[in-house]
């Protein structure tokens, strides 16, 4: 293993190349920046998602970017212009993505070795840990690893999922004491609040919880933290500020999941400072490949799983518009449907999609349900996923009602002003 800069490690990229880097938070920071200060790219296709911040590499002429999650930052790259393209597909296919593309370079964000000389893969094992053991391992390939001492050193489950990686497998690794991103966690709106407030009527003590990001997650956390139930269990894609609290509070004893007994189960982290340094060291949370906790089956193997999610739009049939806006990429689709369908296997599972009723669009209010979407809406996931549906207005459980049944059921939950029209839409449905 080689020890160097950010700008001599950017200088081992060819002007025509293949790269793929970390998911979000395995993004390395250091090592993007450096590539930024390069104008000698003739063809360079990199393969990641939800930046974290806006690189000046993806602004260069013959550098192309596929994303698999639209952030912030993606969304800025491609309204600017530049060659930033979505790869449709949910995160756990990411690693099928990296197989095929199999790139020359690879680049990830780890902590610094310890002791024994394994770098911990910290708060992101996400879908390329075996396509960068791989890539270690190929002597035509180049495995950059930006090691971070501030980094937390997380766990896995050995042998098969280690969670680290061995310094003998990196060829190339850069010193850095950069902090992670922190997300705040904005305190909760009434609405966000109301809507946490149907969804914990759906959580039995002992329940198995996913959440996804966002404040009406972030309050439906808190409303369990601060509640009287518990014993609950933990496995979801992102581990967040608020299960975090729900640990501290005494409220996760991952007793009852039916698999992964005895600790929480993610596959990355994003959230506050205070979140990162709880997760140094603990043993409570084990991080493990996309591919495994995203698997619908392995879902449904949890007892009392609640699925709690977000979404843009859903149209009175069922359908849910999760990751774009009037067919455009806003964000990705993630575990959505993954955590959806993963939930619908057992009698005793429920998937909850949580949304305001309305948005403002040019200071006008619109409703979130819809009589049907408007042509080039792009569906996240089909009707027939769809179990409980939240707003602050109310709960619609249409898994098992006939199409006009369900439609009714959503209009009811459907901000006042809207349900007349909705009504006499559901009436017309099927």
């Amino acid at each position: 293993m080689k020890i160097c800069t950010a700008d001599e490690a950017a200088a081992l990229l060819r002007p025509e190349d293949t790269l793929i880097v970390g998911f979000g938070p395995a993004q390395p920071t250091s090592f993007l920046e450096a590539l930024g200060g390069r104008s000698d790219f003739r063809d360079l296709t990199v393969f990641g998602g939800l930046l974290l911040q806006l690189y000046p590499v993806f602004t260069k002429d013959g550098v192309h970017l596929l994303s698999g999650f639209f952030g912030p930052a993606e969304r800025a790259l491609r309204d600017a212009g530049h060659d930033i393209a979505f790869l449709p597909g949910d995160f756990r296919r990411f690693k099928l993505f990296a197989e095929r593309m199999a790139s020359r370079v690879m680049a990830i964000a780890a902590t610094p070795p310890d002791e024994d000389g394994w770098l911990s893969l910290s708060i992101c094992a996400g879908a390329t840990v075996d396509e960068m053991l791989r890539c270690g391992r190929d002597p035509n390939r180049v495995l950059v690893i930006e090691a971070c001492s501030n980094l937390p050193r997380t766990m896995g489950l050995p042998p098969e999922h280690r969670h680290a990686i061995h310094r003998d497998d990196v060829d190339v690794m850069i010193e850095t004491d950069r902090q992670p991103m922190a997300i705040p966690d904005p305190e909760p709106s009434d609405v966000e609040r109301a809507i946490a407030g149907h969804v914990g009527g759906f959580i039995p003590d002992g329940a198995t919880l996913q959440t996804g990001i966002g404040g009406i997650p972030g309050a439906v956390a808190g409303l369990l933290a601060d509640g009287p139930g518990g014993d609950y269990g933990i496995h979801t894609e992102m581990f967040t500020t608020g299960l975090m609290d729900l640990h501290k509070a005494g409220k996760v004893s991952n007793a009852h999941k039916g698999s992964h007994v005895g600790y929480s189960v993610t596959t990355f982290a994003m959230g506050t400072a205070e979140l990162y340094e709880w997760l140094d060291g603990q043993e409570a949370v084990r991080f493990l490949p996309v591919e495994y906790v995203n698997t619908p089956m392995i879902i449904a193997a949890n007892r009392n799983m609640r699925c709690i999610n977000g979404a843009l739009m859903v149209d009175l049939n069922g359908q849910v518009v999760a990751d774009t806006i009037d067919g455009h990429q806003h964000s990705g689709i993630g575990g959505h449907e993954d955590f959806t369908s993963g939930a619908s296997f057992e009698a005793d599972d429920r998937s909850l999609i949580c949304m305001p009723s309305t948005v403002t669009v040019g200071g006008e209010v619109r409703s979130r349900i819809r009589a049907a979407f408007v042509a080039g809406a792009v569906v996240t996931t089909p009707r027939h996923q769809l179990d409980i549906v939240v707003t602050e207005h109310g709960t619609a459980e249409v898994l098992g009602l006939t199409v006009r049944a369900r439609a009714h059921a959503l209009a009811e939950i459907a901000a006042p002003e809207f349900r007349t029209d909705l009504h006499e839409a559901a009436d017309r449905i099927g």
